[in-house]
């Protein structure tokens, strides 16, 4: 794969009333970033501007075996592991406080082709000590065109 990628990450939350596509919460985002493969660990950097804010969130997503790990630095700090079968704690720091999740990963499939990396994962997410939602987050990099 290029170093220059696109990456996009859609993902689904569904409420536990949810009978219905209609009811589940949908995000899609696109990103331009970078590709690296060092050492048996897929790597992709990317920028993500929220909205109201000047300064982007770095972002870091290493890819190794079943694990899966998403470090943002910048208004919102965090390091959130995803490992297939094990539930993960962390601290999810953004400006208007802290919450602690967890993130009880069930499934990672990875697809991996010359010109496409997809990640898909199942997970259940708590904060603060309260189940959420079940969720499902798929991230494709592709080598962006010339």
């Amino acid at each position: 794969m290029t170093k220059e990628v696109l990456i996009a990450i859609q993902g689904l939350q569904f409420d536990a009333e949810s009978q219905n596509d209609e009811e589940m919460d949908k995000i899609e985002s696109i990103y331009p970033g970078e590709y690296y493969f060092r050492s048996g660990s897929h790597y992709i950097l990317y920028e993500e501007l929220m909205e109201g804010e000047a300064t982007p969130i770095k972002n870091v997503i290493k890819l190794r075996d079943k694990e899966f790990t998403l470090t943002k630095k910048g208004i919102i700090n965090t390091q959130m592991v995803f490992t297939e079968g094990k539930k993960n704690m962390t601290s999810y720091v953004t400006p208007f406080g802290n919450i602690m999740i967890a993130l009880d990963t069930e499934k990672i499939v990875v697809e991996e082709t010359e010109q496409e990396l997809k990640i898909h994962i199942d997970y259940g997410l708590e904060a603060n000590y309260q189940y959420i939602a079940d969720c499902q987050i798929t991230v494709t990099v592709s080598a962006k065109k010339e």
